[in-house]
C-alpha cells in the first residue's frame, strides 16, 4: 500500500514543526522529529534504511507480544501469514514488511482529497486487503480483533464476510467490579497475539484455553463475538 502511503508523505511534507505540533497535540521536539521523518522520507524502503514492522513499533501491546526476545524463525513466519497491523500511514502491514519510522495515529483529523480524515482517506482499502489476506491464512477464517476501537475504526467489519472476534480483558475481584485497565488490557492484547502464534492456534474454539498475563477466561459473561478474560486483582 506505499502508493498510498506516498501520497499521505507528501500532505504531511508540506506541514511546519508547529503545524504538526498543533495537528497531533505532540511536543515541539516530537513535531521536529517527526517533520525529518516525512522530509526524509522516500522509497523504496531497504533494510539499510528500514526496519521490519513488528520490530518497529513500541508500546504497550507490542511489549506484550515480545517478537525481539521470544519469537522463532518460525514464528515470525507464521505472524507473517497470520498477523496484521493496522496504520496511519502503511494501512495495513504484514509484520515483516519494511517500514520507516513515523508518527501519524489513524485518529489524526489530516484532511486529504479523500476527505477529512484518515478514515475516510483509507475508505474500504484496508477492509478489502484484510479479506483477501484472510482467504489465504490457514485455520477458521475468523477475524481475531485485538487492535483498539481507534485503529479497529479503519475496517468495515460487515464487508469483511467473516465473523469477528474482540477479546476482552478485565481486571478486578469479580465480574461486578472487574474493569478494563487501559495499560493492562494493551499488554494482554499483546500476549494473545504471541500466543495465537507460538501456539500455532488454528480453531477460535481455542481461544478460552488462553491463560497469558494471569487473565482467565470467564464463560459465564463471555458470548461468540466477545470472549471475556478476567484477572483477579493482587
Amino acid at each position: 500500500m506505499l502508493d498510498r502511503s506516498a501520497e499521505l508523505i507528501q500532505v504531511m511534507a508540506t506541514k511546519t514543526p508547529d503545524q504538526i505540533s498543533r495537528l497531533m497535540s505532540i511536543s515541539p521536539a516530537l513535531s521536529e522529529l517527526n517533520y525529518e521523518r516525512y522530509q526524509s522520507w522516500k522509497r523504496p524502503l531497504t533494510k539499510k534504511r528500514a526496519r521490519a514492522a513488528l520490530l518497529a513499533f513500541d508500546g504497550d501491546v507490542y511489549d506484550g507480544m515480545s517478537a525481539r526476545t521470544t519469537f522463532s524463525d518460525e514464528d515470525f513466519d507464521r505472524a507473517q501469514q497470520t498477523l496484521r497491523i493496522l496504520s496511519g500511514l502503511y494501512g495495513v502491514l504484514r509484520p515483516l514488511d519494511l517500514m520507516l519510522p513515523y508518527r501519524l495515529e489513524m485518529g489524526t483529523r489530516l484532511p486529504t482529497e479523500k476527505g477529512r480524515d484518515l478514515y475516510q482517506f483509507w475508505g474500504d482499502e484496508i477492509t478489502n486487503t484484510l479479506k483477501a489476506d484472510m482467504k489465504k491464512s490457514p485455520g477458521d477464517k475468523v477475524l481475531i480483533n485485538l487492535a483498539s476501537e481507534e485503529y479497529f475504526g479503519s475496517v468495515r467489519p460487515a464487508k469483511l464476510g467473516v465473523p469477528v472476534v474482540a477479546p476482552r480483558f478485565l481486571d478486578g475481584k469479580g465480574n461486578g467490579d472487574a474493569k478494563v485497565i487501559s495499560f493492562f488490557a494493551k499488554k494482554a492484547r499483546g500476549v494473545m497475539a504471541s500466543w495465537l502464534i507460538r501456539e500455532q492456534i488454528t480453531s477460535v474454539d481455542r481461544l478460552p484455553e488462553f491463560t497469558g498475563a494471569g487473565y482467565e477466561y470467564d464463560p459465564d459473561n463471555s458470548t461468540d463475538a466477545v470472549p471475556v478474560f478476567i484477572r483477579s486483582a493482587v
